[in-house]
């Protein structure tokens, strides 16, 4: 940079005044601003390190236009919030770890510095250290052979204080996440490098720990199984000492670094010991520094400002969410659960501001007679597991399809995700901005009886007086139609749903059902939903199903025009995952693989290629710009999955192409 950054400091703890004193030995970085939530204490820390503007409150330093970088030292339940509240004011941030509490966290954080387009570092120093640069090119290098073992230990012995940070449960205290978070890291990134990648992801972790009468982990230990049957020991503790050092051991060698944290704790103290066996002596690697470790650090994020991540070693984006995902799982395991993750309780936004739809956002909407609410084109599936804190997750994930503009979500009785979305809206208290398409009567309970009294049961789930889309989640072609329609109108009537259609019908029972409805003077069937994606589904994923892809349905449903809820609208992965050597998902290979498909799949990449989108934008789109209205119901893991998916929002396809990705003439 040819100016120094401007540094805004938020909390005044010792960490805090370790980057004030780091900043004042930068050449590219300048420390103009604090604040606290006490004028007292921002004055303190002003005087002492001569900083021009101290700030009560954090919101005065976030307004501040010469500040341009946030240095976020507070607590760890308080990174989240103020992390994307600097995100929204445009500044660039270097957080202190854990970036968040948990993974869903970190994903709502990580997406607001994308969305703002500003720098945002985990401050992990050790990563930025050249200490740690010489290690990855060791390993990388084959210095001790094929890595094999990796031991990482970071604990110390606080003492007994259960109102401090470090135990109290409130503060997110355990040392999984104050120091445990150093030790995943490190055993990432050393088994990336032992395969030629920035990180590696743990396959299997297996935990015990000592959790103690303030529900958080004293000590606690963790085994981490990596591909290539790479092994690492992590130990970390706040009420116990351990020897603070890394080892490596290999097919050829060991390597020890006796101080991987700190890099000896001043600018020339820093060393590795390799030892290569068959060597009588082992090697001291002394590693050089220009400046102190919490100065580089600084220094990583000035000189990465303009492409908003820092390079590897140092943190990347997609590398903390996966190490906040391994901290998930080693909590999980031994049963440390903060207060707000647990079954049942309200989530805050993680930004703890009312949620919103986000102006210039870039949702769809259609009509579906019978409603006055208009749906989004894009729907999003309630899922409940899967993942360490289901809670959290799912709010996160919800409250991101809701900024976005998406107001439609997918549940079914049979998924056990009906209580999870009727908390999630109750808590937002959003009833009436959002449109739910609940389902109900899956085979072998399709019967008008067990319609109603799962209807019943799933409104009591949902904690709602009405469905606002309710379909018949299959078809039972042994009960005549007309009891079918004739069981939804009168619940039509006593308003417990406002329009119905079904799920997995053939388009002859839905013409009856609809012919009956006419000569009856009853509704009909309002939308279908069935299977549509780019993707020819070759065998149906579950019983039942249908899908409603081939020319003769398209026909039907563009002379028609009813509205089509199409499920699996992105082959339930095929777009993204699909790989014709891969065969380890048994599900995604009978249902999807296929020389068609997979040309289907090369069109779309090529595609995407020309337009500048992701490969899975295209296939959305190709779901949302036919000739006949088609919501597109998908299940997105993450964040970015989401939004990626959601970019086939901005593509508009012309009827050429959609016959051409669909290999017609």
């Amino acid at each position: 940079m040819s100016e120094k950054l401007s540094w805004g400091i938020i909390g005044t703890g010792a960490i805090a005044k370790t980057l004030a004193k780091a900043l004042a030995q930068s050449d590219t970085g300048r420390l103009v601003a604090v604040a606290s939530r006490a004028q007292e204490t921002a004055d303190r820390f002003g005087d002492e390190f001569s900083v021009p503007r101290r700030c009560a409150g954090y919101d005065k330093l976030l307004a501040d236009p010469d500040v341009q970088a946030v240095y976020i030292s507070t607590p760890h339940p308080m990174h989240a919030e103020w992390a994307i509240k600097a995100a929204e004011a445009g500044k660039h941030i270097l957080c202190e770890k854990p970036l968040t509490l948990n993974h869903p966290e970190a994903m709502a954080v990580i997406e607001a510095a994308r969305r703002n387009g500003v720098f945002l570092m985990e401050a992990f120093m050790y990563r930025c250290h050249p200490q740690t640069k010489k290690l990855v090119e060791l390993v990388e290098g084959g210095a001790m052979g094929e890595v094999r073992l990796i031991q990482a230990a970071f604990s110390f012995d606080a003492g007994w204080n259960p109102e401090g940070r470090l135990l109290a449960s409130a503060l997110g205290g355990g040392g999984i996440l104050d120091v445990g978070c150093y030790c995943t890291s490190m055993a990432r990134l050393v088994a990336g490098a032992a395969v030629g990648k920035p990180f590696a992801e743990p396959i299997d972790v297996k935990a015990v720990g000592r959790v103690g009468e303030t529900g958080v982990d004293e000590w606690a230990a963790a085994v981490l199984r990596f591909p290539g049957d790479i092994i690492a020991q992590v130990a970390t503790g706040v009420r116990l000492s351990q020897a603070n050092v890394v080892q490596i051991f290999g097919s050829e060698g060991s390597i020890l670094v006796p101080h991987p944290w700190f890099g000896g704790r001043d600018s020339d103290g820093a060393n590795l010991i390799l030892h290569q066996y068959g060597d009588s002596e082992p090697q001291k690697i002394a590693v050089e520094s220009y400046a102190g470790l919490y100065t580089i650090e600084a220094d990583t994020a000035a000189a990465h400002i303009a492409n908003r991540q820092a390079e590897p070693p140092a943190m990347t984006w997609d590398d903390t969410l996966g190490n906040m995902l391994t901290l998930d799982r080693w909590r999980r395991q031994i049963g440390v659960v903060y207060e707000f993750e647990r079954p049942g309780v309200q989530f805050p936004t993680v930004s703890r501001l009312p949620l919103a739809h986000r102006p210039g956002n870039r949702m769809k909407y259609g009509r579906v007679d019978g409603l006055e609410k208009p749906v989004s084109r894009v729907v999003m599936g309630v899922m409940g597991g899967g993942v360490p804190f289901p809670g959290p997750h799912t709010s996160v994930m919800h409250d991101e399809f809701f900024s976005s503009g998406g107001n439609c979500f997918d549940t079914a009785y049979i998924y056990g995700t009906e209580h999870i979305l009727g908390r999630w809206i109750n808590n937002r208290s959003v009833r009436d901005q959002v449109v739910i398409l609940d389902k109900g009567a899956h085979s072998p309970y399709c019967d008008p009886e067990s319609l109603t009294s799962q209807l019943y049961e799933s409104l009591d789930r949902l904690g709602t007086e009405y469905v606002d889309i309710y379909l018949m989640h299959r078809d039972n072609p042994e009960i005549p139609v007309g009891e079918f329609v004739e069981v939804l109108n009168e619940h039509k009537r006593a308003g417990r749903i406002r329009v119905f259609g079904g799920s997995n019908w053939t388009i002859e029972r839905v013409e009856a059902a609809n012919e009956y409805a006419r000569t009856h003077g009853l509704t009909g069937f309002a939308a279908v939903s069935n299977n549509f994606s780019l993707a020819r589904m070759l065998d149906p994923v579950w019983e039942g199903c249908i899908e409603s892809s081939d020319a003769e349905s398209r026909a039907w449903f563009t002379k028609t025009q009813m509205p089509l809820f199409a499920w699996s609208s992105l082959a339930r992965g095929f777009v993204v995952y699909a790989d014709p050597a891969d065969r380890s998902d048994e599900d995604l290979v009978r249902c999807w693989y296929s020389e068609d498909n997979f040309e289907r799949l090369a069109r779309a990449r090529e595609l995407a290629a020309r337009r500048g989108v992701p490969p899975v934008a295209i296939a959305m789109a190709y779901v949302l710009c036919q000739p006949f209205p088609v919501y597109a119901l998908f299940g997105p893991a993450t964040i970015a999955e989401m939004q990626a998916s959601l970019g086939g929002l901005d593509v508009e396809l012309t009827p050429a192409e959609l016959r051409w990705l669909n290999l017609e003439g």
